[in-house]
């Protein structure tokens, strides 16, 4: 780990203590793994502190973990279905930082971070519409990509690849309008799981 990283990596466990789950380093990057309670506490300071002042948030993506143990060939892990992943830029340190925040059940719930960072609010509009992430105390949030009759959310791993309606235009009333989907569901593409290294057979 360089010197830079690793005096953010020590900054932030002298800052927030039992609030980071875990700390990676890869690609020249820090992964923090944040408890969900304090996601909203640890951002505000990210962005606040003159330590971190992560000014931008970069990107912010939905992640669905579902069977992920099962079909990685390291074994993967165990754990809540859903993650966050936000990405940070400090202009000020020419830093970069990215936090993971889990969250599990049907509707998983992360609290909003659109109070920080403006750019976060269509992001997370984003992970909701196809994750079904629900990103709690955000001003607006709805479907930002599907249109507003679109049933389950894309992106989840289990999301039929037939979809779950198909819609058309009906002549005699007028107007589009849904109905279930007529063809047959085929998963047609394949499944190819890589190991990880991908030296070995090599000469």
């Amino acid at each position: 780990m360089s010197e830079s990283l690793q005096a953010l990596a020590d900054h932030v466990a002298e800052k927030f203590g039992d609030a980071v789950l875990g700390v990676q380093q890869s690609a020249g990057e820090l992964t923090l793994e944040l408890a969900r309670d304090a996601l909203h506490r640890v951002c505000a300071a990210l962005r606040t502190n003159p330590l971190f002042s992560f000014e931008q948030l970069m990107d912010l993506c939905g992640v669905d973990y579902l069977n992920y143990a099962a079909e990685s060939p390291g074994g993967g892990r165990s754990g809540p279905r859903f993650a966050v992943v936000y990405h940070l830029l400090s202009v000020s340190h020419n830093q970069r930082l990215r936090l993971r925040v889990f969250a599990d059940g049907d509707m998983p719930v992360v609290e909003s971070v659109s109070d920080i960072w403006n750019s976060a609010n269509w992001y997370e509009r984003e992970a909701f519409d196809l994750f079904g992430i629900v990103f709690e105390g955000h001003p607006d949030l709805r479907r930002i990509l599907t249109d507003y009759g679109f049933i389950g959310h894309p992106f989840r791993k289990d999301f039929p690849l037939s979809g779950q309606v198909e819609m058309r235009y009906d002549t005699e009333r007028g107007r589009v309008i849904y109905q279930p989907v007529t063809i047959e569901p085929r998963i047609l593409v394949p499944r190819v799981i890589r190991e990880e290294d991908y030296g070995v057979g090599r000469k």
